[in-house]
C-alpha cells in the first residue's frame, strides 16, 4: 500500500533543487549536472521503493527521512568523488554501492526503531567505510595509483560543509548580538510566539528548536553530556524546548529537517584533534579484546596498507595516512569487538 500524502517524485525534486544552490561554484556544467543528476535519480529510486514497500510499512515521516538521508549523501559523495580526480567512469558504479547501502541501512535501522542519532551515525559510518572500500579496490586492479587513492580518501565535501556553517553561524549571532535588541518582539518564520520568547535569533531557535525535538528521542544521559558542552544559556534553553509537549507542532517540520545536518555544528566534532598518539590509541585498545591472529582475520579483506597501519599502530609507530581515513579504520576495528 503507498505512503498517504508522500509524493516521493516532488519531493525528490525539490531536493534536488535546493542542491542546486549548494553545488560548489568552481564546477563545470558537466560535474554540476552530475552531482544534481545522481541525487535526483538515487531519491527518486528510494521514494518509489520505500512507497511500494508492503512489509516494513514506513510512515510518511520515516519515508522522507530516509529519502532525504540518500539525497544528502548522493550530494556530498559525489562532490567528494569530483573533487578527487578518479575518473568519471567509474563514478557510477561507487555511487551506485553507496546508495544500496544507505538504502539497507537506513531502512534496517529505522525499522528496528533505532534513536535518530544512532541511525545518523550508523548510516554516516558505512557510507564512510563503502567509500574507501570501493577506492581501495580500484586501487587493488591497479584502476588508480596509491597517491590519487589517498587524495580521494581524504575528501570529506559533509566536513568541509560543516566548517563553513559553523563559521557562518558564529559571525551571523555576532551580528545579531550587535543588532537584535533583547526584547524585540520579531517572530522569525517557521516559529511560533512562545519559540521566538524564549530566544531571540531566528538562526539560533531554528538549530535549537530542531536540536531539542532530536534530543527528546534520545537517552537523557547522552543529551546531558552533549548539553555540557553547550554555552548555559543555550543548554537551559534547549531543556525548556524538550519540556514543550506541542514542540513538534510549533515548528515546521520541513524547516526542522533542513536544519538536521545543521545541527551538527552545535554538537561535538568528532575529527577534532585526531593526533598520531591518540589514533594509535585507539587501535592499541582493540587489542586488549582481539589477539593478533584474530586481528589478522579480521582485516583478511583489507587492502595491505590498511593492515600495514593497524600493526603498525600496536607497536606505537604511526603509518603516515590521513587522520580522518586513519580514524574511519580505528573506529571500524573498534564496532567490530
Amino acid at each position: 500500500m503507498a505512503i498517504e500524502g508522500f509524493d516521493y517524485k516532488g519531493f525528490a525534486q525539490n531536493l534536488a533543487q535546493q542542491a542546486l544552490e549548494l553545488i560548489p561554484k568552481d564546477f563545470n556544467e558537466n560535474q554540476k549536472n552530475y552531482v544534481a543528476n545522481t541525487l535526483l535519480n538515487f531519491a527518486t529510486i528510494a521514494g518509489q521503493a520505500l512507497n511500494d514497500d508492503n512489509q516494513m510499512n514506513f510512515n510518511l515521516d520515516q519515508a522522507m527521512m530516509i529519502t532525504q538521508i540518500i539525497a544528502e549523501w548522493s550530494f556530498h559523495k559525489s562532490v567528494d568523488l569530483i573533487r578527487s580526480g578518479i575518473p568519471q567512469q567509474y563514478w557510477d558504479p561507487i555511487m551506485q554501492k553507496i546508495a544500496f547501502t544507505i538504502f539497507e541501512i537506513a531502512k534496517n535501522a529505522y525499522h528496528q526503531g533505532l534513536p535518530q542519532d544512532q541511525c545518523l551515525q550508523l548510516i554516516e559510518h558505512h557510507v564512510k567505510k563503502t567509500y574507501l572500500d570501493c577506492i581501495g579496490e580500484l586501487k587493488d586492479k591497479n584502476l588508480i595509483d596509491e597517491k590519487l587513492m589517498e587524495q580521494a580518501a581524504s575528501q570529506s565535501n559533509i566536513d568541509a560543509m560543516m566548517q563553513e556553517q559553523q563559521a557562518q553561524a558564529a559571525a551571523e549571532q555576532d551580528a545579531q548580538q550587535q543588532a537584535v535588541p533583547s526584547n524585540s518582539n520579531q517572530t522569525p518564520a517557521g516559529v511560533s510566539e512562545p519559540v521566538q520568547q524564549s530566544l531571540g535569533a531566528e538562526a539560533k531557535v531554528l538549530k535549537l528548536a530542531t536540536l531539542a525535538l532530536l534530543f527528546k528521542k534520545m537517552r537523557q544521559e547522552k543529551v546531558q553530556t552533549i548539553l555540557n558542552k553547550f554555552n548555559p544559556d543555550d543548554a537551559q534553553s534547549v531543556i525548556k524546548f524538550m519540556g514543550m509537549p506541542d514542540l513538534g507542532e510549533k515548528v515546521d517540520p520541513n524547516i526542522a529537517m533542513r536544519c538536521l545536518q545543521e545541527i551538527k555544528t552545535s554538537l561535538p566534532n568528532p575529527h577534532q584533534d585526531l593526533t598520531p598518539s591518540k589514533l594509535i590509541k585507539k587501535i592499541q585498545n582493540v587489542s586488549q579484546y582481539l589477539d593478533k591472529s584474530q586481528l589478522e582475520q579480521k582485516l583478511r579483506a583489507e587492502r595491505s596498507k590498511v593492515k600495514r597501519f593497524v600493526f603498525t599502530a600496536l607497536e606505537g609507530e604511526y603509518l603516515e595516512m590521513p587522520p580522518k581515513v586513519a580514524n574511519i579504520i580505528a573506529t571500524h576495528l573498534e564496532d567490530s569487538v
